[in-house]
């Protein structure tokens, strides 16, 4: 790998933009064109301070050292690593032109560079250590404590041996710092791992139809048959006659599920049923708009998932409990402007 390694935040809510359009974005839109200002580190901070006076004394720098990165530190041919929010990926690409200043592709983020996309991985095939340190609280940073995990991905290499072992062992700096920052990602990092690797796909499917029986459905695991087809009923009365009647299909992976297998689970639900699909990962674009098209279809990617298992984690049976072991905690909520 030549140049730096840098990680990057964007906001959920651009969704799949950055992906789609080939580039990553900063905010600070106030500020118009960056490359307006002179290229000084001082000049940045006193440009931060007049814009955002309101904004606490200690994140200007830090505001400044951001866009100054951004814009003269950042190299064509650096290596990117951003962590999507929206759907659990690790996307990894290279950098492949110069600033640019946008504010047509999108009005809040409008400080883009434009970057080749070559990999998109699941948050679970990278150790913890390494999601800790890319979970970092600021929105443009250098990656360098596992900056050799995410080099080997990028390169198709398997994580080493020294990466899970320090994995296992913990880092005090990044567990404080994931405390602080993380803890929500941290447990839906971790629920989603256990769900993924601690029990097989016929347990899964049982687990699906216990967190579904604890939402006030009566549910039951069909015979395995390795179709594709439906996993588990769930119906309102204990016979199963009345409606609605929802076929569900569950997915033990952490990959992108397509249209392509959501249809095949339409294909097996009748007039009058509803159909529900339940993954450990995200959905495709073309997947979510075919269930848009569909009043009888409903997704349930990962992150949902987690946060139907918080909300009934109380009505868990022991074992369940024992699979998902958690507790529920207060962190700081730290929201400084531009961080």
């Amino acid at each position: 790998m030549a140049g730096h390694l840098w990680g990057v935040h964007m906001d959920r809510t651009m969704g799949s933009q950055p992906i789609d359009g080939g580039f990553i974005a900063i905010g600070w839109a106030q500020l118009g064109d960056l490359s307006a200002i002179k290229s000084d580190r001082d000049t940045f901070k006193n440009v931060v301070r007049r814009t955002f006076p309101e904004a606490k004394q200690g994140s200007i720098p830090v505001q400044a050292g951001v866009l100054f990165r951004f814009l003269y530190e950042m190299k064509e041919g650096d290596t990117v690593v951003y962590p999507s929010k929206a759907d659990r990926m690790v996307n990894i690409g290279v950098v492949s032109g110069p600033y640019s200043y946008d504010p047509n592709k999108n009005a809040e983020y409008p400080n883009q560079r434009p970057v080749t996309w070559l990999k998109h991985l699941p948050r679970e095939d990278f150790s913890q250590a390494a999601l800790y340190e890319i979970g970092s609280f600021i929105t443009l940073f250098s990656v360098r404590k596992h900056a050799d995990e995410f080099v080997a991905a990028l390169e198709g290499r398997p994580i080493s041996k020294q990466a899970l072992q320090a994995d296992d062992e913990g880092d005090d700096d990044s567990v404080t710092q994931a405390v602080s920052f993380q803890a929500e990602e941290t447990t839906q990092d971790f629920v989603i791992r256990q769900l993924k690797t601690s029990i097989d796909a016929y347990q899964f499917e049982r687990f699906v139809a216990h967190l579904l029986e604890c939402m006030g459905y009566h549910a039951r695991v069909t015979a395995k048959s390795g179709d594709g087809g439906v996993d588990v009923i769930a119906h309102k009365d204990e016979l199963g006659f009345e409606p609605p009647i929802i076929k569900v299909q569950c997915k033990q992976v952490t990959n992108a599920i397509g249209r392509p297998e959501v249809a095949q689970l339409i294909g097996h639900v009748e007039h009058g049923e509803h159909a529900l699909f339940v993954t450990l990962g995200p959905y495709t674009r073309d997947a979510k708009e075919y269930e848009r098209s569909k009043a009888n279809l409903r997704l349930i990617d990962g992150p949902q998932l987690v946060e139907l298992i918080y909300d009934h984690y109380s009505e868990f049976e022991p074992r369940y409990q024992s699979l998902l072991p958690l507790k529920r905690i207060y962190v700081p909520s730290l929201h400084d402007a531009g961080l």
